[in-house]
């Protein structure tokens, strides 16, 4: 069961300590990067992406444009020291979500590198697992991502055109096939399709979970599925909870049943997604930070 989350703050470049139950905030490092997104703690240390430094464009759905190559893969201790680039900063263009296989490599999406990439923690083994031509769509930028190790499956989002309803979720194996390459491999599902716009990406059991930042009634929503089987398409998905303001980052903490959601209004949501939780407990806000906030991760006590 999670007693703290780790937090990243979009606009102050600040990675956050939120103790649990009670909501206490405290900054565990506050020179994160310009606009940190995906964020993962492995063995004591927490690893993050940064999006980079964009420049006005009121043409952008954000109005801003994140199309330098200035992102980067760092990390720090848990106690705020030892910060150090994981690889160097301009080896992405803009990270978002991260996760870990558990065993020593990281993954993230780079969405306007239009790719899904790994490294291995020390910083090697850098590479693209599938790249994307990027083009005025935006319907080939990868946000979320999240790894199957056991079935040796990548799944990953591209959200499209804000509030589109063109997003899709893909399944592909965690190897490129032999004789392929990361742009023309031959075993991508699309799993999903015509959603509002999906982020980020977790797998608990035999369900895949996403938040939307699409336009409602779909969209600004928690939502689950189960993984179809190969070859299949992905069912209509269950809305877990909605109401959010742009929801980004999510953690699920099985043990206790609940789901923890971040949004770009500053808020991080606790909602039940076991029938136990949902019988004891609605839908709640834990803290508000009074900034947009993105990645999340949890920690157990073991890993205090």
């Amino acid at each position: 069961m999670f007693k703290q989350l780790i937090v990243l703050g979009l606009r102050s470049g600040t990675i956050y300590r939120v103790d649990i139950p009670h909501g206490r905030v405290d900054t565990l490092y506050d020179k994160a990067g310009p606009e940190p997104d995906g964020v993962v703690v492995e063995n004591g240390i927490v690893y993050w992406t940064t999006m980079g430094t964009p420049t006005p464009d009121p043409s952008a759905d954000d109005g801003f444009d994140f199309s330098a190559r200035d992102g980067g893969l760092h990390s720090v201790w848990l106690d705020g020291s030892g910060a150090r680039d994981v690889i160097p900063t301009g080896a992405i263009t803009t990270g978002k979500q991260l996760v870990s296989d558990g065993a020593g490599t990281l993954y993230w999406g780079d969405r306007e590198g239009s790719r899904v990439s790994r490294v291995r923690i020390d910083g090697t083994g850098l590479m693209d697992l599938v790249v994307n031509t990027p083009d005025d769509t935006k319907l080939q930028e990868c946000v979320g991502v999240a790894v199957d190790p056991a079935r040796s499956y990548l799944y990953w989002t591209q959200k499209g055109p804000a509030n589109g309803g063109k997003g899709r979720i893909f399944r592909a194996g965690l190897e490129i096939p032999a004789g392929q390459t990361a742009a023309n491999r031959t075993d991508v599902e699309v799993l999903w399709n015509g959603l509002p716009e999906p982020i980020d990406l977790e797998i608990r059991g035999e369900w895949l979970y996403w938040t939307d930042r699409g336009d409602p009634p779909t969209g600004n929503t928690l939502n689950r599925a189960p993984l179809p089987a190969a070859g299949a398409s992905g069912r209509p998905p269950e809305i877990l909870a909605d109401g959010f303001h742009e929801d980004i980052g999510l953690a699920l903490d099985g043990e206790a049943g609940v789901a923890y959601v971040t949004d770009l209004a500053g808020r991080i949501h606790v909602v039940p997604i076991s029938e136990s939780a949902k019988g004891s407990n609605g839908a709640r806000i834990l803290a508000d930070l009074h900034e947009p906030l993105t990645g999340l991760a949890g920690l157990k006590a073991s890993e205090l």
